[in-house]
């Protein structure tokens, strides 16, 4: 027996496949190799929170608190743990204490036991509900600092943080490099430097993004850290993490020794070899390892995630030119850390840039949130222009943002209750979240996904998954030798349809155009036929890369048509509206 044994926490229900499949996999794939996967004997199993609870409802038409659930039945041993963003939840906006505290309420009700909570800036202010509320449910409560580099981050500052959440009352500290930019002495300088300063212990999350990983590992291990995250070889490197089998194997019969059994994750490999092969479609291109990482920062959830919403916009040829942008906007917003929510922000605002031609001409609603205060206070310094442009003669504000929110729990509950029907608090839960794509989750939940999956011969069929409801069309269809399930939704496509063939204004002096600059869904129409509008007014904003981008007026004029609603799906160049 190690004197000292370094633990694992295995991700690949979680982190592995939100930073390689863009966080597409889905139960059924994970029930059967679960009960393998509780004999392991890890510290924790990664299993939830981060994206996946947006992609069950956003994707795949599942129940992300039945997700638990089930598989709880099945490992009813190894502790869960969860990413939780503190005052964000899962979701892209501060939410007021009593809806966070329900949250953690709700999850640990469903089987959380280990809750990861980290604030995007580091701004601690923002955790503090979430790891008060863990604590008085007896759960685990890991405080989180998101590791990055710019010219205002340091080694003390970090190690500062780590002291702060000590004494917050965080059972264990957790480093989440989640880019790859911890190189392994500066590594082993944070980790023993927080090991001298702090009694709880000490986790390490690192991607393989850069190529460091696995010697900052080693470094941490030699300066004391307890804790590190890996994932199953099949669902590692790349953008993803090291290797759980390596770390166990490399460190077999010496003092960190793991203790786990390398033969039982032999079976565990070899179920998600197969299983990988499964989202080929969704599988990030970027598999290796790439030192220009470096400069851009991007973590490797956002990287998929990123090549996937440029495909979604028909630019995936500007991802070069994105991933020059990058640094640029983050410097002008302050360094934020980049992780979620802020490196979905940051990146959105660095799409926006490149696709619109011109620097922060339109900016996502969370961006101009970012620079108001309203996520707290960044790092850095947010160029002045920006913040002028954002908040006219007004200061941005300095107080933690969740003191000027209103309770919201009672308030929803009623609201969900009138408008839907719904009383049950989980579902509920998921309309304050994501109130844009509940409606249709809620009736679409349990239908296989409207997307194409091949159906491996080994899978069971989906849990507890109901027939297609008649307004769906569900298909087997073989292409190439491959069999896949295939949906249409003839909803989905008719909204599409409508607004690719909208009725089109001739532009003969009366009446303009106004084309969409994205591929989306319409979040809102703020203006109505008949209404004077001016040159910059927000006229209708579309939910596009899970942000908020308002679309402006092109020129000043009577709105005269209106070819979308609220909901409907639009394609870039697609008619709005039309303005005369």
């Amino acid at each position: 027996m190690a004197k000292n044994p370094l633990k694992i926490t295995e991700v690949v229900l979680r982190d592995a496949h939100q930073s390689l499949l863009a966080t597409r996999m889905k139960l059924e794939h994970m029930l059967p190799i679960a009960a393998a996967i509780d004999e392991v004997g890890y510290w924790s199993v990664e299993m939830w929170g981060g994206a996946t609870f947006d992609s069950c409802i956003r994707f795949l038409n599942e129940d992300p608190w039945d997700r638990v659930r089930q598989l709880k039945k099945v490992m009813p041993k190894t502790p869960f743990q969860m990413l939780l963003r503190g005052q964000n939840l899962v979701g892209y906006r501060h939410y007021a204490d009593d809806l966070v505290e329900k949250f953690v309420d709700l999850s640990c009700d469903a089987g959380i036991d280990v809750f990861r909570i980290f604030d995007a800036l580091n701004d601690l202010r923002n955790i503090k509900t979430s790891v008060d509320r863990v604590v008085k449910n007896g759960k685990h409560a890991q405080g989180t600092i998101s590791y990055t580099v710019s010219p205002v981050h340091n080694t003390q500052m970090f190690v500062e943080m780590a002291k702060r959440i000590e004494d917050m009352g965080c059972h264990s500290v957790c480093v989440k490099d989640m880019a790859g930019l911890l190189a392994p002495y500066p590594a082993a300088e944070l980790i023993g430097k927080i090991k001298a300063t702090v009694k709880i212990p000490v986790h390490l999350h690192t991607h393989t993004t850069s190529g460091y990983a696995l010697m900052s590992i080693t470094k941490a291990i030699e300066a004391g850290v307890d804790i590190i995250d890996c994932a199953i070889s099949p669902m590692a490197m790349g953008t993803s993490h090291s290797p759980t089998e390596t770390i166990v194997a490399a460190l077999a019969g010496t003092d960190r020794d793991t203790g786990i059994d390398l033969d039982k994750l032999i079976p565990v490999a070899e179920y998600f070899m197969s299983v990988r092969d499964e989202y080929s479609a969704f599988l990030s291109a970027f598999t290796g390892v790439d030192v220009n990482i470096l400069k851009s920062q991007i973590p490797g959830g956002m990287l998929s995630n990123l090549e996937s919403q440029l495909k979604q916009q028909n630019a995936y040829d500007k991802l070069p030119a994105v991933m020059e942008e990058l640094p640029r906007t983050r410097k002008d917003m302050g360094y934020p850390p980049l992780v979620t929510p802020t490196s979905q922000i940051v990146g959105t605002q660095a799409v926006l840039n490149v696709l619109m031609g011109e620097r922060f001409k339109v900016m996502s609603k969370e961006a101009k949130d970012v620079i108001a205060g309203k996520y707290g206070k960044v790092p850095g310094t947010i160029d002045p222009a920006l913040i002028a442009k954002v908040c006219g003669d007004e200061k941005p504000i300095t107080c933690r943002p969740a003191d000027l929110l209103a309770p919201e729990w009672k308030g929803l509950q009623k609201e969900v209750k009138d408008k839907h029907g719904i009383e049950k608090e989980e579902d509920v839960i998921i309309f304050a979240l994501f109130p844009q794509v509940a409606e249709k989750y809620i009736a679409n939940r349990g239908k296989p996904p409207l997307e194409v999956f091949k159906t491996p011969a080994s899978a069971p069929a989906p849990v507890a998954a109901p027939a297609a409801a008649p307004e769906t069309n569900h298909f087997k269809v073989t292409v190439n030798g491959k069999n896949y399930d295939v949906t249409i939704d003839p909803l989905a496509a008719g909204a599409s349809a409508h607004a690719a063939h909208a009725p089109h204004t001739a532009s003969d002096g009366s009446a303009t155009p106004l084309n969409s600059p994205l591929s989306g869904a319409i979040w809102s129409v703020e203006v109505a036929v008949g209404q004077q509008v001016n040159e910059g007014d927000t006229v209708v904003i579309i939910e596009a890369m899970k942000m908020e981008n308002p679309v402006a007026a092109i020129r000043s004029g009577v709105i005269k048509s209106i070819a979308v609603t609220k909901g409907s799906s639009v394609q870039a160049g697609d008619e709005l509206l039309t303005i005369g």
